[in-house]
Formats: C-alpha cells, structure tokens, sequence
C-alpha cells in the first residue's frame, strides 16, 4: 500500500489527544480540519479551537471552512490528495467530504455502539446509571453514527465516577485505538461489520439542554445522583433553590447519597454547620459541592460560612 496521507477533522480537547498520537507516531498529516474562531468572553476575543492550537504548534495546514459543501473548500480539500480522513469530535460531514479518499473516512465515538449514538455519549452512560463504556471506531456513512464498525474498546465505569474523569481516560484510549484502526488500514487488512441499526433496546445520546439537565428531586435516588456526576463538571446538573424571599437557579457538581427511611418532604432542605443535604425518595443527596448564581463554585462548608438557609428552605 502507498503512504497514507491523512486529514484530521475534530474541534475540543477530546480530539487532540487522537491528532498528537497520530504526530508522535510520525503519520503524515496534510490538513487539519477544525471550528472558525468564535468570539468568546466579554471582550469577544476570538477563541481558537483546541485542535487548532496544537495544529499551530506543530506546524500543520489548517482549514477553517464555515460549509462544509463551498466549492472552494471542497477544491482545496481535492488538492491535499489524501487517502484517509479521520474524525474526532467534529459535525456531520456531508456525502461529497467524507467519501473522497481512497480508504475512507472514520470516526472515533466515546460509545460502546449502537449505544449512544448523539452528541453525548460520555454524559448519558453515567446519567443512566451504566457501569461500562467504550470507544468505537466506524467509517462514516450518511446517518449519524451508524456506518460499519472497525474496533471497540470497553472499559470499567467506577460507581462515584464523574463525566469529567471518565471523559479523560476515553479521550487516551480512544487516541490508541484510532492508531490500532490506521494500522489495520495501513497494512490492507481492515476488516469491518455493519451495526445493528434497528432497535428498540438502542440507547440515544441526546443533545444536552436546560431542561434534560435539571434535576427532579421526585426521581430515584440513584437517578439524582447519576445525574449529578454524569454532568459534572460541565454543564453541571442545576435546581431551584427556595430560600425565603430568594429564588435562585443554582448549580450542584458533587453530591453523595445517603439511602435511610425518613419522614421529610420530597426537596426538604436539611442543613447545619458542616453539611446541606436534600430529601428524596429512600433518603437523601448529601451536596459537596455547589455554585449559587453570580459565585465560585464552592464546597459546602465554605457555602455554609457565608450563606444562612431559611427553616423552609426547599429545593424545586
């Protein structure tokens, strides 16, 4: 087989660590894809992707297309004469990108699919309770998430995990595992199967938004809890607080959970010196840590130093 030549596509953290394996094992990069600058923070400075930030230190050609289907882009896209395409973390590619090199393009996806195809994977498995994950790599097809498998990779996930850890250590196995994949298809011996792609028993990866990441203090426990971890540290789990005369939307990134019969109200705010726990079905949600709006996030000691709760006070 003649060298590869590939073209990177992929945007946040998550992806870098895939185009620095493929730098460090000396694969030949000729563009890399990624998001246009986007103004960001008061001042509307321009914000640079984090692929783009690694693609600069290491001399890579970068491409910032705004449509992906603009003929200008698509030529230069030709003149790179690539024979690979590999897809981290990026946006849905239309037909006339992804089929252009000779071997394909694929995708890394933080699932163990079919499950959690979408734009969310890492959160949902924690959100619903799993207790393995994975990563994938499949070519692209016209849908999203569903082409032809090519390797998995299955891990462990740890009962107090949160997304932030597990984010983390799918970000490097998912580097090592697209390098498995390139291998496979730089020695002609790839080999991929298609994946069940009809199924009621399919679990979604949803968008993440305001409303699927608030919490119903009326559900389980464990629902409570799971959903405070698997949106820890972004975009955070959040509730309203009823304190008084106040009503604050507030943010809870850490929590532990305390199974014991109890005769409170569901949402009942329970508080003193050195703890702030909430009523719920079987028990209660210790809060560890919490952001009240326009604050730091803090523990709940330092909280508690400068913030007084009402005797009524409740979580909605």
């Amino acid at each position: 087989m003649k060298d590869l030549r590939i073209v990177f596509m992929g945007t946040p953290d998550f992806a870098v660590a895939t185009l620095k394996a493929l730098v460090e094992n000396q694969y030949h990069i000729v563009g890399v894809i990624t998001a246009p600058d986007k103004p960001a923070g008061r001042g509307r400075k321009l914000n640079e992707s984090a692929v783009k930030l690694y693609a600069k230190e290491n001399n890579l050609n970068i491409l910032q297309p705004i449509n992906l289907k603009d003929n200008d882009f698509l030529e230069t896209l030709k003149q790179l004469q690539a024979n690979l395409q590999i897809v981290v973390a990026f946006r849905m590619l239309p037909k006339v990108v992804w089929q252009m090199p000779e071997h394909g393009t694929f995708n890394l996806h933080a699932s163990l699919l079919p499950d959690y195809r979408g734009a969310a994977p890492i959160n949902w498995a924690i959100i619903n309770g799993e207790t393995k994950t994975g990563v994938s790599t499949f070519f692209i097809d016209e849908k999203i998430d569903t082409g032809d498998m090519i390797l998995q990779e299955e891990i462990h996930i740890e009962p107090d995990e949160n997304v932030g850890n597990l984010h983390d250590k799918l970000m490097d196995i998912g580097s090592q595992l697209v390098i498995k994949t390139v291998k496979s298809i730089e020695s002609g011996i790839v080999s991929s199967t298609p994946q069940q792609n009809a199924s009621a028993d399919i679990k979604t990866a949803y968008k993440l938004n305001k409303d699927n990441c608030k919490i119903d203090w009326k559900t389980s426990i464990n629902g409570i809890y799971n959903k405070i971890r698997g949106l820890s540290p972004y975009p955070a789990a959040w509730c309203t607080l009823i304190n008084g005369d106040e009503m604050l939307d507030i943010k809870i990134y850490k929590a532990e959970k305390e199974i014991i019969s109890h005769n409170d109200d569901i949402g009942t705010i329970v508080v003193n010196k050195t703890f702030l726990k909430v009523a719920v079905t079987n028990g209660y949600i210790n809060i560890m840590e919490i952001k009240l709006p326009g604050k730091r996030t803090m523990d709940i000691k330092s909280l508690l130093n400068g913030y007084n709760f009402e005797a009524n006070a409740k979580m909605l």
